[in-house]
This record gives C-alpha cells, structure tokens and sequence, in this order.
C-alpha cells in the first residue's frame, strides 16, 4: 500500500518559509466558542467515560432529527444511528461489514485519496470509474454499467466532492440509484460537505426513490462546523447494517470521545447560524478565487460545493506534479496535483480556498506569476 500521494507535499512545506497552503482540506475557522465551552463544561462536571458503543442516545437522535428535518429521512436512532470516530471510521467499517474477499467497489475518479484504500483494506477491490471535466466531474449513470461485473458489490457516491466540488442533481443521482436497485448494489454515500452545496439545495441519496434500504449515509461534523481535530462522524443505514458496523466498531474503537461527541451535540442543537456564516464566507471566497485564476490565465471552472477549485494546468506544459513542486519551490505557494485522487485528475491541480482571503489574493499573485513566466 503506497503512501498517499498527497504526503510529500507537506514534506517539502516543512523545509520552506512563507508558505502560502492552499493543500489541506480543513476549515480555517476555529471551532464555535459555544461548541467549545460545551466540551469544557462537560469537562468540569467529570464526564469522562465511556458512552454506548453507538454513541450517545441524545446525539444519535438529534442527528435523526436533524436528517428527517432537513431531508424529509426518518432514521430510528436507537438502531439506525452508529457515531464514528469521523466518518474516515464509519468508511472502514462500512466496507468491513458488507464486502467478502474479491467482492468489487465501484469508485468514481478523481476522489479522496483514502476511498481506494479502504476497499483494499477490507479484502475488496476497488473498481475506478473516470469521471471527467467534460461532465463537470460527475459520474454518469449511463457508464456505471460497463464496470458492473458479478463481484460488483457497492457504489460509492461522495457530493459535493472532493477534489473536484462537483455536485450532482437530483435526477442525475437517480438515475444512478436506478442503476444500483436493478443490479442489487450498496451504496455509500460520503456527504461530509453536504452543507456546502452552493448553487443548489443538497440532494441526500437516501431520500431518493428506492434508496434507502440500499444506502449507507456517511456524514460528520468536521467540516460544515470546523470540527476536524473532534473527530466525531456518523452512519445512518439499515439497522441489520448498523449492527454489523456495531460490532466492528466496538472491538476495534469502543465508543467516539464522550467529549467530542458533547461539542457534536451542541452544534446540531444551537450552531446553525455558524455553519451559515461559515457557508457564506466560504461562498465569496469561492467566487474570488476562482476569478483570480481565470483572470491570471489559468483556466477553472466554479466548483458547485466543498471548498476546493480544481483549475486545469494542462496549458503550463507541465504535468499536474511538476507544476505543483515547482509553484511551491519558485512562487511558496501549495497545490496538490490532481493525479494522486485518480487518472482523472490528471492535468488540474486541487486548491483549498479555505483559508483567509488575503492569502488567497496573494496566492493568486504569486500563481500569476509563475505561470506568467511558463506561457
């Protein structure tokens, strides 16, 4: 199993100063100060133990609440609600629970780095599914069909996406759920950036026709609430699923920090106005950034959700890794190149514009420059 791909990037950043990031995937802002003095006063008042292997009863069912609230999808949390050590957790065990050895999982490409992984960690076998810019990075249903094999086992979904920030309609994630029920598959569908869906409402797999029973929600708090380092997430599916899941959990994680899960509670609870403030801003940078890129020659289409720009470098000469190791070495400033989330990503670059708009302003300065001297 290689390293991810992502790693020696941040390598070199350890060696340079006046690094401008624009490569990890994590919310500039600090955690809500009321999500923060609710885990200190738990703190205080000495709740430090254990929780239920599922999580915290009043948790799981404030996330049912809020799932049944927002998309109209009613899960029971006593048995439909397992809390994970983030939804990279609930992903493992995810595939532990359902894939025999060979079993096949079908992966739209690019993706996060750890999808891949995970399957093979679990005894099944990735399967890529290029997706490409042509299509806005969006899986296409008709195509699903020409990988499906008899050890098909899963479809793995993940809108907003990352790299790319594509978001998928609903219609569009229908006709893939079609797919799914005629050829008896899984899904699992990793909506951690399902509050950051831009241009239109987020569509919840689950809530479509004939995808619930079917369908493995992932979701979690870190980053619609900047709660990354928490590491709190949670699985929605099936109960037969959850006590799968359940079991794997409990041996190998026992239970989420009661601590981490107290802050999750107060965020669902009183943290709405946060995550739209957050939302916003994250808005207004996106539009910024992707300006500036297209205005400085490098040509990016407006992602729809996430918080990443995936602008093509192609026009450099340069591959996607060459163009990233020298920005970083000439101009101080980090990409990551879209190859490392699959095949198709080759050519583009991943940028987080996640961090405070004068940065970004000089990012793009400096990403002007230097393929100013290039072209």
């Amino acid at each position: 199993m290689p390293a991810s791909g992502i790693r020696k990037f941040f390598d070199l950043v350890a060696e340079l100063d006046d690094v401008i990031s624009l490569g990890v995937g994590e919310p500039d802002f600090v955690t809500p100060w009321r999500v923060r003095e609710a885990a200190i006063h738990s703190l205080e008042q000495g709740r430090t133990t254990y929780t239920s292997n599922y999580g915290l009863l009043e948790l799981r069912d404030a996330i049912g609440q809020q799932i049944a609230g927002r998309y109209g999808v009613n899960y029971c949390h006593r048995n439909e609600v397992l809390v994970t050590v983030g939804v990279s957790e609930g992903l493992d065990a995810a595939f532990r629970a359902i894939l025999n050895p060979g079993d096949e999982v079908l992966v739209p490409e690019p993706c996060y780095v750890s999808y891949a992984p995970c399957v093979l960690f679990a005894g099944g076998t990735p399967v890529p599914v290029p997706t490409s810019a042509a299509d806005g990075f969006k899986v296409q249903a008709d195509n699903l069909s020409d990988y499906i094999t008899p050890k098909t086992k899963a479809i793995l979904l993940s809108y907003p996406t990352n790299p790319t920030g594509a978001v998928m309609g609903r219609q569009e994630l229908q006709d893939v759920v079609d797919i799914a029920i005629s050829n008896d598959l899984y899904i699992l569908s990793d909506e951690i950036y399902d509050r950051l869906s831009y241009d239109a409402p987020h569509v919840c797999v689950p809530s479509l026709a004939g995808a619930k029973e079917r369908t493995i929600l992932l979701n979690g708090f870190s980053k619609a609430y900047a709660m990354t380092g928490w590491r709190v997430g949670y699985v929605c599916a099936p109960a037969q699923i959850i006590e799968a899941m359940m079991k794997i959990h409990q041996y190998t994680m026992l239970c989420a920090p009661i601590t981490s899960q107290i802050a999750a509670l107060e965020a669902i609870r009183n943290g709405e106005r946060d995550v739209t403030d957050m939302v916003d801003d994250y808005d207004r940078r996106r539009r910024m950034f992707v300006a500036g890129l297209n205005r400085v020659g490098v040509p990016c289409e407006l992602p729809g959700g996430a918080f990443y720009a995936f602008p093509n470098v192609e026009h450099t000469g340069l591959d996607a890794s060459t163009f990233a190791e020298r920005l970083l070495q000439e101009e101080r400033v980090l990409v990551v190149p879209g190859d490392v989330f699959g095949p198709g990503g080759t050519g583009h670059v991943r940028c987080c514009y996640a961090t405070a708009p004068k940065l970004l302003e000089e990012a793009i300065v400096r990403i002007g420059n230097f393929v100013a001297r290039l072209t």
